[in-house]
């Protein structure tokens, strides 16, 4: 056996040496223990890998040099021997870096990807409070990284805050930049850091300002802003407070509307679809032409609830005037089912969709862009009161239910709902029109217009 020490979990060199030395030698990668440090080896190593030069020439792609510097940052103790595995792979096979199927290369992607993910988290969410010291005024962060990136991030910090006097501090290790040198020392706590300085009023207020409680509803901002990095940072103790000022907005709006003439009316309805033409709880809004709210009779016994508008409703403003909803007035006939008298709306209120030259294909929406529209979807409910509601396709029942479905599993079953309706889930018209087999979609829509005439039934 043989042992290569490295002198830090973040040894890109050091292991770039070892690595470098072995496969040149010829070790196999079951034959080499990587120590970090004063880490204890394997009782049974019984060779220490020479220190030197890597062992003479190696040609590696340039591909598998920028995946192994990422990589060994990451917290994998294996990585260090998934890493030479891979390497003398490619001794035997060039291209083995173009085979996006192995699972060796794949792991070691995802390893880099955390690693980047937990570069740029750190550059987003570290805060410098001001303290004073024997030098003057000194910035002090704190910040507890997923992995060992923070010599790797150093020299960003130093490019920004070249000016400042500054100090990082994790639990691994601390920098330290006194405005020429940058220095290192051991690991701190929290409690070595400073909780609170005077310019944090001022953020507050700015972040108060800026708040878009959407992008917390719908995932977007722990996305963008994980819960283990909010004690860090002091915009973050408004949220609370922010998220529940929108919702008392939104009750207060939707009471002023119950509260009109008739009670469950259209001046109900016409307040809400107010309200939805400016909804910004994801990101649709901003590339859609409008939002399309749903339409119908606000007494109407039977709501159809579909994915989201395609590119003729977003034009448009109406749902299902597309080719879809061709198929479903067609459908409805068949079925007996007077569109007139059903409210047709959508689980999504804008269209999403990927621009290709001049035109705009369709794109599924995703779970939080259906969870944001949830909101008017329940109001929606509230107001016409439907005693039937079917959902068309998979989004839709995601939003009707509330979790992941299989239509082929819970076709054709009547679900009681929450507010005494029932439910019922089959296909949407779409899907027919996707089939290139015509004699599928004669089957198809024949079962289409079945679970059409079994809901209606239950009415």
């Amino acid at each position: 056996m043989r042992v290569a020490s490295l002198t830090a979990a973040d040894d890109f060199d050091g292991w770039r040496a070892a690595a470098r030395t072995l496969a040149a030698a010829g070790v196999p990668a079951g034959d080499v223990v990587w120590r970090v440090g004063d880490a204890p080896g394997d009782l049974f190593a019984d060779q220490a890998v020479p220190a030197g030069d890597g062992g003479g020439a190696l040609r590696v792609p340039g591909r598998f040099v920028e995946l192994a510097r990422e990589a060994v940052l990451h917290r994998d103790p294996e990585r260090f021997a998934l890493l030479y595995t891979l390497l003398l792979r490619l001794g035997d096979h060039p291209h083995a870096m173009d085979d996006g199927a192995d699972p060796l290369l794949q792991r070691l992607e995802r390893m880099a990807k955390a690693v980047r993910r937990d570069i740029h988290k750190m550059r987003a969410f570290v805060r410098f409070r001001e303290v004073a010291d024997e030098g003057g005024n000194r910035f002090v962060a704190w910040f507890e990284p997923e992995h060992h990136i923070v010599r790797a991030n150093a020299r960003f910090f130093v490019d920004r805050f070249h000016t400042m006097r500054w100090s990082i501090l994790t639990p691994e290790l601390s920098l330290h930049w006194d405005g020429r040198t940058l220095s290192e020392g051991p690991g701190a706590t929290r409690g070595d850091a400073p909780q609170d300085d005077p310019a944090e009023a001022i953020w507050r207020t700015y972040y108060a300002a800026i708040f878009n409680p959407a992008r917390l509803k719908t995932g977007a901002m722990l996305k963008e802003m994980p819960r283990k990095y909010w004690k860090n940072l002091p915009e973050t103790a408004l949220v609370p407070e922010l998220i529940a000022g929108a919702r008392a907005k939104e009750i207060r709006m939707m009471e002023t509307a119950r509260a009109a003439p008739g009670g469950n009316s259209e001046q109900a309805w016409e307040a809400l679809r107010h309200e939805a033409a400016t909804c910004t709880r994801c990101d649709l809004f901003a590339h859609a032409t409008r939002t399309v709210f749903g339409e119908g009779p606000v007494d109407a016994p039977l709501m159809l609830i579909g994915e989201q508008p395609g590119d003729q409703e977003d034009l448009a403003g109406r749902p299902f005037v597309g080719p879809a909803g061709q198929v479903l007035d067609r459908a409805l006939d068949a079925a007996g089912i007077d569109r007139g008298r059903a409210y047709l709306t959508n689980a999504v209120k804008h269209f999403k969709f990927e621009p290709r030259g001049k035109r705009r294909i369709h794109s599924r929406p995703d779970a939080g862009e259906i969870t944001a529209c949830r909101w008017w979807i329940e109001q929606e409910m509230l107001l016409v009161r439907p005693r039937v509601v079917v959902a068309l396709g998979a989004s839709a029942a995601r939003s009707l239910l509330g979790r992941n479905v299989t239509i082929a599993r819970e076709r054709g079953q009547a679900i009681a709902l929450a507010d005494g309706a029932t439910g019922w889930i089959t296909v949407h018209p779409s899907y027919l029109l996707r089939l290139p087999d015509e004699a599928a979609r004669g089957r198809e829509y024949d079962a289409f217009v079945a679970d059409l005439r079994r809901a209606s039934m239950s009415l």
